[in-house]
């Protein structure tokens, strides 16, 4: 069995006939904080909330109160919902409140642990896999109180730090448990059998270990942990497959609306050359028309001119006709052909008669 599917977790650590390992392995988590070690636990309902109807209800992995009053929450999670810190801050702020009773002090508060195993990277900041949060002032780094206290174990850096032989699992208790939890992945179907190997020969010194292995080995083998175990892989494992769908379609849904924004833009531009064409080509028309008007204009006037210069013209060969000059200084003078001559000289003896 996968020990990150809740269900074989739960088996193994949430059971009262295993309640020493739970012991050992929650002290190898809890020392890493400071914290006493734990000698005695008592395991709580996992349900929280619905305090009223419209409240929300929770089911965590597993809730454990120690002989000192502390309450710690341990949730395992293989499926990366993309919601973790949220999901651990609200199962905290939910158990804390809780415990206070009506007419209690607040003085009656414990503090409340959080530790989260995750089968995804979470933190990006660092290669570490265990990380431990609290409240601290900002500048001087005091704590502000030891009622809240988180912990994130990322198992695939884990793995990671193991096989670039990071990790001695022979002198640090808590690697050698979260190594038991990684040595298999269902995921991935696969098996590490290297780590398998080394915590065998561990588990011959570790008596905690030894007894968590044979554990379990037996719910492996028993059919019906076994069917329970694979419905319960099965569903976190479609759910898997849904949430990979499901992203699958908002990516394509997303770059779908990213071609159509890039299209609508494309379009835009087009209209708005288009609407600059258009105003380049109105500008060309008004100034080829301011253009035609003036040369029309020009012309007009240049027609003006030659009529008045033929008329000049004409008027000055009327008055050398009358005075008998020759036709061909006439047309010298003004330039008249001697048809045109002839004709102006018709005229003048019309107007004689």
């Amino acid at each position: 069995m996968d020990l990150k599917v809740d269900y074989a977790f739960k088996q193994l650590f949430g059971s009262e006939k295993n309640k020493e390992i739970t012991v050992v392995f929650l002290n190898a988590i809890l020392t890493k904080s400071g914290r006493s070690p734990v000698k005695q636990l008592f395991f709580q309902n996992i349900e929280i909330g619905g305090e009223y109807e419209e409240d929300k209800k929770s089911r965590l992995d597993l809730l454990i109160e120690t002989e000192n009053k502390e309450i710690v929450n341990i949730e395992i999670q293989i499926n990366n919902e993309y919601n973790m810190v949220n999901r651990a801050l609200y199962y905290w702020s939910r158990i804390f409140s809780e415990q206070l009773k009506e007419g209690q002090n607040y003085k009656a508060l414990y503090p409340v642990i959080s530790i989260n195993i995750m089968h995804f990277n979470l933190l990006k900041e660092t290669d570490a896999y265990h990380h431990i949060f609290r409240l601290y002032e900002m500048e001087k780094k005091y704590p502000l109180t030891d009622k809240i206290e988180f912990h994130f174990v990322e198992i695939p850096k884990l793995i990671t730090a193991w096989k670039n032989n990071q990790l001695n699992p022979w002198e640090d208790v808590l690697t050698r448990w979260l190594l038991l939890l990684g040595t298999v992945d269902r995921r991935k179907n696969h098996f590490y059998d290297d780590i398998y190997q080394e915590l065998e020969e561990i588990a011959v010194e570790d008596k905690s270990l030894n007894i968590a292995m044979r554990v379990w080995e037996d719910l492996s083998r028993t059919k019906e942990e076994r069917l329970e175990y694979e419905a319960r892989l099965k569903q976190i494992l479609d759910e898997q497959s849904k949430r990979v769908d499901r992203e699958q379609l908002e990516q394509e849904m997303e770059e779908i609306r990213a071609q159509k924004k890039m299209v609508e833009m494309q379009k835009e531009e087009v209209e708005k050359q288009n609407q600059e064409m258009e105003t380049r080509n109105q500008e060309i028309l008004t100034r080829n028309q301011e253009i035609r008007a003036k040369m029309e204009e020009e012309e007009t006037k240049r027609k003006a001119a030659e009529s008045a210069l033929e008329q000049s013209a004409k008027q000055m060969a009327l008055r050398l006709l009358e005075q008998g000059v020759e036709h061909a200084a006439i047309m010298h003078a003004t330039g008249f052909t001697a048809t045109q001559l002839d004709v102006i000289q018709q005229e003048l003896k019309k107007d004689q008669k």
